[in-house]
């Protein structure tokens, strides 16, 4: 007799559980994640527009900042909101579809791999900036910025093809409840029926090419960098030119300190509940953060908010 195959390689839907085991905590979660996504929304958007209306800041640098601002709201929003209606029970909030499932696991993987190398191609930048001063402006053309970009953005998009494509051959054909508040792989993984041994190498493999190619180039840039620092002898030259490095080397620090937890391993993960913490952390905390980071550690978006806010007061008046 041949098995029920619908009922063993087809789940309709997958159940997003969230944080259910914190309930009676769920309209303080609800404030404080609504809180930092919309100041995730308003900083990135504020970014966006500041370096495209202010002149003094057309330079590759806000350009490839830009860039990593639309990938900040969109990283955000792939998950915060159904997690927000799933805090107020919203009828089927906490369901997904088979289909709208793998969609969200590739398009967050896809702009998670997108930030990896638009984060090495601004440690590239700035390499150029601090190390070869006097060829930079021919080096980092407006042309050579938008191929940069673009090569990044196209990477990211091919990362998660073969991962998600082996996902969907997975069987789920046992529960379908996933101790998550979105769609990630190693819940996910939790749930197959078949074989997973292969999609855990993928993940592996693809997840350490895209963290070691792009960290390799920001460890090789920042190397350069420290060594001509080390070779500058004025102490205020010094500082000057680390300046413009330190928002960008923070910004790396919390990203990929977190992504390497996260995705840097070969067997699912044991503890959920510590997994949504971190989830939570490089996903909805460092979106946020990010544009704070860039604001306060930068001299020249200080100064061009200064010069926004002076002109609207003028224009107020």
């Amino acid at each position: 007799m041949q098995p029920d195959t619908a009922n063993q390689t087809h789940t309709a839907e997958f159940v997003l559980v969230g944080f259910a085991e914190l309930r009676e905590t769920r309209l303080f979660l609800f404030s404080l994640f609504l809180t930092t996504y919309l100041l995730t929304l308003v900083e990135n958007l504020a970014i966006i527009v500041l370096v495209g209306l202010d002149p003094r800041l057309h330079r590759p640098m806000y350009f490839f900042l830009t860039h990593l601002s639309c990938l900040e709201i969109g990283y955000t929003s792939v998950t915060v909101p159904k997690m927000l209606a799933g805090f107020l029970g919203v009828a089927g909030s906490q369901r997904i579809s088979y289909a709208g499932c793998l969609t969200q696991l590739f398009v967050f993987t896809f702009l998670g791999a997108t930030e990896c190398f638009l984060l090495a191609a601004m440690a590239y930048d700035r390499y150029l900036a601090v190390c070869l001063p006097l060829r930079y402006a021919a080096l980092v053309s407006w042309g050579a910025c938008v191929r940069l970009a673009a090569a990044c953005w196209l990477g990211g998009f091919l990362s998660p093809v073969l991962p998600v494509y082996l996902m969907s051959r997975l069987r789920f054909c046992g529960p379908n409840v996933i101790d998550h508040f979105f769609c990630d792989a190693s819940p996910l993984l939790a749930l197959a029926c078949s074989d997973v041994s292969l999609k855990e190498t993928a993940d592996l493999l693809v997840s350490l090419a895209v963290l070691l190619a792009s960290s390799a180039v920001i460890a090789a840039s920042y190397g350069r960098i420290v060594w001509t620092l080390l070779r500058i002898r004025a102490a205020a030259e010094r500082r000057k030119a680390f300046s413009t490095c330190a928002a960008h080397l923070t910004v790396v620090s919390l990203f990929y300190g977190t992504l390497f937890f996260m995705y840097a391993r070969t067997r699912v993960a044991s503890c959920i509940s510590f997994n949504k913490v971190v989830s939570v952390f490089y996903s909805i905390v460092t979106p946020m953060l990010n544009p704070l980071i860039y604001s306060l550690r930068n001299r020249e978006v200080n100064a061009a908010l200064g010069r926004a806010f002076s002109c609207r007061s003028w224009k107020g008046q």
